[in-house]
């Protein structure tokens, strides 16, 4: 990749960044002299840094999808145990609670799932390149610390928010109770289907064949639906919390969404599945009458 587009994504990432983290962090609890959510910020591009460090220099991408599940993790019981002991007359925050722990089980099976992955194929494939480029390879785990920070800042929002909810009404626990159960769908939907994919290619049976059985039957890319439903569950949970210029925090599930959809998930996937079976008449039946994202039950016939 050329060095300019290597740097300017840098930049252009750290700035979004920034700009949202200044925007959604105007009712911010204060940490240390400034907003809370700035510290959420900084940490989430630090910790990818630090990590980074580690990855040029034994040109590895190993670590690359537990440090954002370490970053998730970290950041939640950074969060949770400032409620506990820095919120003083302001009272406990309970979104820091029931976000944060949400998020730690999220980010615990999908890293672990996602590293054990990597260690048993040997390598990622996206990286072969990349991790010989100095900026390239700082790029992308500068974006990996933007993607961390935007997929998590509603959640974030109503973990640091200073509009604390003394009283909380029906309105408030409605919200919850349906955020909770979006997570929980989703949650369970991204299990179900990393599993059945697991399962699929472990039976040497099926080596170089592609899965259209299971939740892959009503959809093409069935984990990536899980994904956005339980982070639309978690902005849902926040949503009553929000005010001003914390609504910009809605962007998470959109972001995910566009993510997941539009850059480095789906598209990445169609296309290197396109050239393994792409001529194959089976696969060509299964692209044309299975959805690529939103389920749809599949044709008995």
């Amino acid at each position: 990749m050329p060095l300019k587009i290597s740097i300017l994504g840098s930049v252009v990432s750290i700035v979004i960044g920034f700009l949202v983290a200044c925007i959604v962090g105007q009712n911010s609890v204060d940490f240390f002299g400034f907003p809370l959510l700035i510290f959420c910020f900084l940490y989430s591009y630090i910790v990818h840094w630090i990590f980074f460090i580690h990855a040029y220099i034994f040109q590895t991408e190993h670590y690359f999808d537990a440090t954002g599940s370490f970053t998730y993790i970290s950041l939640s019981v950074i969060l949770i145990l400032n409620s506990l002991f820095s919120m003083g007359s302001e009272g406990l925050n309970p979104y820091a609670y029931l976000i944060g722990i949400m998020v730690v089980l999220w980010s615990l099976r999908l890293g672990m799932f996602l590293f054990k992955r990597v260690k048993d194929v040997g390598q990622d494939i996206r990286f072969i390149e990349m991790k010989k480029d100095f900026f390239w390879f700082f790029m992308t785990w500068t974006l990996s610390g933007l993607w961390v920070f935007l997929t998590y800042v509603a959640g974030l929002s109503a973990m640091t928010s200073i509009n604390l909810i003394e009283n909380m009404s029906y309105y408030h626990f409605a919200f919850m109770f349906i955020g909770f159960f979006f997570w929980v769908v989703g949650f369970v939907i991204e299990i179900l289907a990393d599993n059945q994919k697991k399962i699929f290619r472990e039976n040497p049976v099926n080596k170089g064949k592609f899965i259209s059985s299971g939740l892959w039957a009503w959809s093409r890319h069935p984990n990536y639906f899980g994904e956005i439903i339980l982070w639309l569950g978690i902005s849902i949970i926040a949503f009553p919390s929000m005010e001003g210029g914390e609504f910009l925090g809605l962007i998470s599930p959109i972001f995910v969404y566009i993510l997941l959809t539009k850059i480095s998930g789906i598209p990445m996937l169609e296309k290197s599945s396109d050239n393994k079976w792409g001529l194959n008449e089976d696969y060509i039946k299964y692209k044309n009458t299975t959805p690529i994202l939103f389920p749809k039950k599949p044709n008995s016939n």
